[in-house]
């Protein structure tokens, strides 16, 4: 792999989009339209990313990072994929992370934010382009753009520095009624069922799945549980049989423990 520093510039351009709040149900509460610019200076030593969001009737709010290296609660793939955000949940402590999927001239962003009871508070979906980009946004996710089998490569990265795990991925979908079944199987099978309802999947286990604008998903528990692992997700269809996925896990100590990046083709529609 690239130094995580030559991942980060990946990133560079003025990427125009929105910030799109949304509720844990994943109602859109609000749209900003926004600007995003990553510039290296110092020979790309040093990253210079400005923020502006521009509220309906309000004055444009900007703000100005420069940064020369990356926390210990980030991770970044060759192709700029990256997350960052609570290395550790603990009860009484706010929690969140955001994951970031990039393809070409398109960037997908997706923050989960959860409060001291580690209830789900709300997510902010954020769609990008690099500026002077024609390539237009894909439409919403539907539950049956997922149905069929989905072949991936995976890998997984760690915050602890020791070497990446790449492997193969196999994911099955179908549907029956008001009822989604999943089966994942990389080395072992596991089965899930969902219970479908309107734009959003949800599971026995607590954990929603929620179908968004431009292709994308959420994947995350409704609340998180102590002493139980759990993992942040987010989705891109970005062709229909094309996928990426982005998997922040944390232990049953709550505690960060890897990044996750699946790229899976669709193999069969049934």
């Amino acid at each position: 792999m690239k130094s995580q520093w030559d991942c980060l510039l990946e990133n560079l351009g003025a990427w125009e989009g929105s910030f799109t709040r949304l509720s844990p149900s994943g109602e859109i509460l609000e749209d900003v339209p926004s600007i995003v610019s990553f510039t290296g200076l110092n020979d790309n030593q040093t990253m210079r990313q400005i923020v502006r969001l521009a509220p309906p009737n309000q004055p444009v709010g900007e703000k100005v990072l420069e940064y020369s290296s990356l926390g210990r609660n980030t991770l970044l793939f060759d192709n700029g994929a990256f997350s960052q955000g609570s290395i550790q949940f603990a009860p009484f402590s706010e929690f969140g992370a955001e994951l970031g999927l990039i393809n070409g001239d398109r960037r997908l962003r997706l923050v989960q934010l959860f409060d001291k009871q580690g209830k789900l508070t709300g997510l902010t979906l954020i769609r990008e382009k690099l500026s002077g980009s024609e390539t237009s946004e894909r439409p919403p996710l539907q539950v049956d753009d997922l149905i069929g089998e989905w072949r991936g490569e995976a890998t997984t990265i760690y915050p602890d520095w020791r070497s990446p795990d790449s492997y193969t991925t196999v994911l099955k979908i179908r549907r029956d009624g008001d009822r989604l079944y999943q089966e994942l199987n990389f080395g072992r099978a596991i089965t899930t069922i969902a219970r479908i309802e309107r734009s959003s999947l949800k599971f026995d286990s607590g954990i929603q799945i929620l179908l968004l604008p431009d292709g994308a998903s959420s994947n995350c528990p409704i609340e998180i549980q102590l002493r139980q692992p759990f993992v942040l997700e987010v989705g891109w269809l970005l062709q229909p049989d094309l996928r990426q996925r982005l998997i922040r896990s944390y232990s049953d100590k709550g505690e960060w423990i890897s990044l996750t990046l699946v790229t899976e083709r669709k193999v069969s529609a049934s």
